[in-house]
């Protein structure tokens, strides 16, 4: 029964959502805030084994659950966002503020490689205007309230990924933290070398862009020949925006702007990407400090910036014939799911307690029986349930 409620109050959304699946499923009648104790409690402990296993890892002491390395792996990287309130006092929110989580989605992937490119041409989806209007609104919105998910999946996104032959997912696994980046960074590098993805033929990191995340990139996985990719998503936005800052936004010749430089940015050639963008930037002038974020020299300036910083990591032809994913979808779509469990206006968490609610949350994400492996190992010794606590439903 520890297990159903535990688990439920980490892959619900609420505790008050998990008090009521087990009324109606379990048919046990238990209090939410019994629920938040109980998963808390347990969620600590999880922490503390993790950070038993950074520790193990970081004097070369932690074992390798895989002896057999897979052909293909990926790690992405991204951040979501949580609510946190003042200690001690008492009901009510006191000092609201915003914290961010870091999640990695670790993924072992059947793919093939190839002498050609698989896909020359960009997908249909980002050659439709009204899509790509869509999307990138969309992000833009999400961006600017702090969140980090992309939105779901479009029938063309579905019907594109049923037309990729052989990109198939074989397990994923979630780490995830509200610490910080260097104790994320360890985390994720004990994950990799756990599942002994390093040791994979051919392996490669894809994120968003962010500086921090390459430099985690940097320190625990470019030695072990990981190839970083920058998500092509992510550089589709700032095309969109410099073609609209350049021929005006929403209007044909924007379009055709876009649609060429975005061509340009499929097929590798970087070079003459950054050409055309730097020339738009020179013609419209460099930004005043007290230019808006959608003012037309702005947004070639960032777009300049964006592609400057990671024309090493767009060989997306390569990538493609290496098997590997050039899209982050998998490690948003993983934040989509942890943001349901503790990200909401109504949800302010404590000290501890999203870390905690975090640990079960991503454990039951993860597709290798991690939550089941962690119930196995010994516990502490503690009451779950007092008299009259813990009782049928009537």
């Amino acid at each position: 029964m520890l297990r159903k409620i535990v688990r439920q109050g980490g892959t619900a959304p609420s505790f008050r959502a998990a008090a009521q699946d087990l009324h109606e499923l379990a048919e046990v009648t238990i209090s939410p805030a019994h629920v938040r104790r109980l998963c808390e409690r347990v969620g600590r402990e999880w922490a503390g084994r993790q950070e038993q296993e950074v520790a193990a890892y970081q004097q070369d002491q932690l074992p390798r659950g895989y002896q057999a390395p897979p052909k293909v792996a990926a790690v992405m990287l991204d951040g979501g966002r949580y609510q946190v309130r003042a200690e001690d006092q008492g009901r009510g929110v006191v000092d609201a503020a915003w914290k961010e989580t870091k999640v990695a989605c670790c993924q072992t992937l059947s793919a093939a490689e190839s002498a050609q490119d698989p896909q020359p041409e960009p997908p249909p989806k980002f050659l439709e205007p009204t899509a790509v209007a869509r999307l990138v609104a969309t992000m833009k919105a999400r961006q600017s309230a702090g969140r980090s998910e992309k939105p779901a999946a479009s029938r063309s996104r579905r019907q594109s990924k049923k037309k990729r032959p052989g990109a198939k997912v074989l397990v994923k696994t979630v780490v995830a933290t509200t610490g910080d980046q260097e104790a994320f960074g360890w985390q994720v590098a004990a994950e990799v070398h756990r599942r002994s993805l390093d040791r994979a033929e051919r392996k490669a990191c894809v994120c968003d862009g962010s500086q921090g995340l390459w430099a985690l990139f940097g320190l625990h996985l470019l030695a072990s020949g990981f190839l970083a990719i920058l998500d092509f998503v992510h550089l589709l936005t700032y095309l969109y925006a410099a073609a609209g800052a350049v021929k005006g936004k929403g209007t044909t010749a924007a379009w055709r702007l876009y649609e060429r430089w975005l061509r340009l940015a499929w097929s590798g050639e970087v070079a003459s990407l950054l050409a055309a963008l730097r020339a738009a930037a020179r013609q419209a002038g460099e930004p005043p400090p007290e230019a808006g974020e959608d003012d037309p020299r702005r947004l070639l300036a960032d777009a300049v910036t964006y592609v400057t910083n990671n024309r090493e990591r767009m060989d997306y032809p390569r990538y493609r014939r290496l098997g590997l994913p050039i899209f982050s979808a998998p490690v948003e779509s993983t934040i989509k799911q942890v943001n349901r469990r503790i990200k909401g206006s109504e949800k302010f968490w404590l000290q501890g307690g999203a870390e905690a609610v975090l640990q079960v949350r991503a454990a039951y994400l993860s597709q290798d029986d991690r939550a089941r492996r962690l119930w196995d190992q010994p516990r502490p010794y503690a009451r779950s349930v007092g008299a009259k606590r813990l009782r049928p439903a009537a």
